[in-house]
């Protein structure tokens, strides 16, 4: 079904892998082509160096490149997009950083917090607030119910050959031939101030398709699949996937954008697909034929790896609690329900943080089935017009209507529910007993549709992490998502609650002419890019507030360890929960409270207390008064150094084996700092984005040795003298000490990677100051140019 190869592979005129050897026999390699009614290439290959330029992904990030020799990237990207979870922050900060328009086209969509009851005014305060900013610094304004964000880019923004910049971890176009990267908010400040977004040249991996899907089979399948093999050991980390090869051909667009939304579940960093007539004509369908371009690798490229995916062997799949990766077929599952299910709860008894909660599904089987309560097609992944028409197609070939299970289905934009409407689809959905409602992302992050306790729900969305779908394990409740493909979603309906794979249904499944309906966003989406107006004026509700004060980095740091987190991943929703805490997000003090509720309630309370050790240290400090509080001058006393309480910062920490899976949300990071957070420490980083976040927020992503990571206990202190000289003169580890009531214990925290511009803002204490550091310096030179000019 899938094979993964870890050497280096060539692929050879777009259709011959060949992995790589000490001897490749180039007379056989010829030979294969012109059996596969190819041209030899001749008597060498060129070497991997000059076949590594002729990727698709290597041609695109370097036209983007400012920095020509392609050995690291400095990327200015073509667009941003952000939803109204995230964009407020973004703006805020960038205004904060010296922002006066917006230098190249960004939208805002209301996709997230569109159920505006939720948190009374706020939500749509932060509507009207987003409107007034694309009036004011010339963006796009798609208001709420119009589109989920990634359906919106797909069908307006995207352009083969382009460069797509979002603040959501799904933003992948890929198969549209635009490289989508998601990151948290401060990315995209970098953007809006012309900056570049920064990082080492990235490997690319071949993404070989061959075969075509049997009948029955979706893109969800084909990427749990591959979800399920590259996750765990990180094979595809950090890496850009290239999908390649004669398979590529034989799905459609809408499937192709089904698989390459969810790459972000491999950890990669972005994707790009070879293009071909299909992706042509999906172009010309949504108005925009100038936008197409044909994308194939060069006669010759080479590739640091490769997972070569056969279609034909692909089943329908099912991921189990408690991620994507954990994943099985649904014939497996069917045959071998109480032993699959038996190792789940098992394995998900480590992470659900309530002591008398415990994930029950065992119980769930009916005579040697998986009985399913409730079932979901949602968002960037599932709300597609393909998906929605092939459960339909299944749903009314079942007949006798769902009963008691409940399918709610989300078309990813008014003009997809538009063209279902007109085509008779959303008349079968709701013929059969399933709901339909408007484009909302809410799903995917536990704002709607939340089971019932100890409910098990089908989705087709991204996610299935502990809670996500909206349970709160405080407050005595459990429910969980498995992510499965829309037709199997429907054939499990059909079947009443059964678990069922569609392919059964698979003969009836049949495309049928999609019509893309522009006017409605003509009449509803303020386009304001290239027309802004500053003399408007942001409208502000009473939720949304500034980031609070950040100060720099101090000449040493004593370090309260606020929480000790032993599982091997540590998700963004256990950093700062999703859902419920969604309508905060324009409130960084009030979000904050939230800070991992739902991993370590005491977090906050701990971190609050080191805060407010530091505050006093200020005020003393500020007051230049010689007595100095009990609780400060006990905690000072442990530095064992002079003149602590005037060059020592006291903060708080987190250690995680490895934190950052799953959003983009900068909020992950920037909750911990305004609690006061100074650093993270892990054995490893999950993602990019993540690591970005805390260096965006002035947090130093610290790296220990696992071996060092047992001295670190909750309630302990870490002394870290000269803290501010390593990260201004480029060190990359430091001795550190922790200290646990008498005992001192020598580690070592290494800080690997750090740019000088990412030691800068560390330095700075947060992206904003770092800005405002250079808008100053900027004034200064101007102010004496104009001095000696005037001279």
């Amino acid at each position: 079904m899938l094979k993964l190869v870890r050497k280096g592979v060539y692929l050879l005129r777009g259709n011959l892998l060949v992995e790589e050897a000490e001897n490749i026999n180039m007379e056989e390699i010829n030979d294969r082509l012109t059996n596969a009614g190819l041209d030899p290439m001749g008597s060498v290959l060129p070497d991997k160096k000059k076949a590594s330029n002729g990727t698709i992904a290597y041609r695109i990030l370097q036209a983007h490149n400012a920095d020509k020799t392609g050995e690291k990237l400095k990327i200015h990207f073509d667009a941003l997009a952000s939803h109204d979870i995230t964009y407020v922050g973004i703006i805020e900060t960038a205004i904060a950083s010296g922002m006066k328009k917006f230098p190249i086209p960004y939208v805002l969509t209301n996709c997230h917090n569109s159920l505006c009851a939720v948190g009374g005014t706020i939500n749509e305060d932060d509507h009207v607030y987003g409107l007034s900013a694309a009036k004011k610094f010339g963006g796009d304004f798609v208001p709420p119910h119009m589109a989920v964000i990634h359906s919106y880019v797909r069908e307006m923004m995207t352009g083969c050959g382009r460069m797509i910049l979002g603040s959501d971890s799904h933003t992948r176009y890929g198969a549209l031939g635009t490289m989508g990267i998601g990151e948290g908010g401060p990315e995209l400040v970098k953007q809006l101030l012309s900056h570049t977004y920064d990082f080492p040249r990235a490997e690319v991996l071949a993404v070989y398709l061959k075969g075509s899907p049997r009948p029955g089979v979706g893109p969800q399948d084909v990427a749990l699949a591959l979800i399920g093999a590259v996750f765990k050991d990180g094979f595809v980390k950090n890496k850009v996937l290239e999908f390649v090869g004669p398979g590529v051909s034989s799905l459609p667009v809408e499937f192709r954008n089904g698989i390459d939304v969810m790459t972000t579940e491999t950890a990669c960093l972005s994707s790009i697909w070879r293009t071909d007539g299909r992706v042509k004509k999906y172009y010309e369908i949504h108005g925009r034929p100038g936008d197409y371009m044909q994308l194939d690798p060069e006669e010759a490229a080479w590739y640091n790896g490769a997972v070569v995916i056969d279609l034909d062997k692909i089943k329908p799949m099912i991921a189990l609690p408690f991620h994507p990766s954990n994943v099985y077929t649904i014939d497996d599952l069917n045959e071998n329900g109480g032993d699959i299910l038996g190792k789940v709860e098992k394995e998900a008894s480590g992470q659900i943080e309530n002591p008398n909660l415990t994930l029950s599904l065992t119980d769930k089987i009916r005579s040697g089935r998986l009985f399913v309560d409730q079932g979901v097609i949602a968002g960037c992944a599932g709300g597609t017009p393909d998906n929605i028409v092939a459960a339909a197609q299944i749903l009314k070939a079942g007949g006798s209507g769902i009963g008691e299970f409940s399918l709610s289905v989300y078309p990813g934009s008014q003009p997809i529910k538009m063209e279902l409407l007109e085509n008779g689809t959303l008349y079968d959905l709701m013929s059969v007993g399933a709901t339909v409602r408007t484009a909302f992302c809410g799903p995917c992050f536990g704002a709607c549709d939340t089971p019932a306790n100890n409910g098990l729900s089908i989705r087709h969305t991204t996610r299935n992490f502990p809670n996500r779908e909206g349970s709160k394990p405080d407050g005595g409740q459990l429910a969980s998502v498995a992510l499965m493909d829309a037709r199997s979603i429907a054939a499990t309906a059909a079947n009443g609650g059964i678990l069922t794979s569609a392919e059964q249904y698979g003969e009836i499944l049949h495309d049928i002419e999609y019509t893309f309906r522009k006017e409605i966003y003509d009449k509803k989406v303020y386009r304001g890019f290239g027309k802004p107006q500053p003399e408007r004026e942001l409208v502000y509700g009473p939720n949304i507030r500034p980031w609070p004060r950040v100060y720099p980095l101090a000449e040493n740091l004593m370090l309260s360890v606020a929480s000790v987190i032993t599982d091997p991943v540590t998700t963004t929703d256990e950093l700062i929960p999703s859902g419920e805490t969604s309508s905060l997000r324009s409130n960084p003090l009030k979000l904050a409270e939230y800070a991992l509720s739902r991993k370590d309630p005491g977090y906050v309370g701990r971190a609050k207390a080191a805060q407010s050790l530091e505050n006093t240290r200020r005020k003393t400090v500020e007051a230049r008064s010689g007595e100095i509080p009990f609780d400060l001058r006990s905690v000072l006393a442990l530095t064992k150094t002079d003149n602590a309480i005037k060059d020592t910062g006291i903060g708080s920490t987190i250690f995680a084996v490895k934190p950052g899976d799953g959003s983009a949300r900068e909020q992950a990071a920037s909750s911990q700092k305004v609690l006061g957070g100074q650093a993270n420490i892990a054995e490893e980083y999950a993602t990019k984005r993540y690591r970005s976040n805390l260096i965006n927020w002035g947090m130093i992503p610290f790296i220990i040795a696992p071996e060092d990571k047992v001295k670190l206990s909750v309630g302990d202190w870490i002394f870290i003298q000269g803290i501010r000289n390593a990260v201004r003169e480029g060190h990359d580890q430091i001795d550190a000490v922790v200290i646990h009531g008498a005992s001192r214990t020598d580690i070592m925290l290494k800080m690997p990677g750090l740019t000088r511009e990412d030691r800068e803002i560390i330095l700075a204490g947060c992206l904003m100051n770092h800005y405002s550091l250079q808008n100053d310096l900027q004034s200064e030179i101007n102010r004496k140019k104009a001095v000696i000019k005037y001279i």
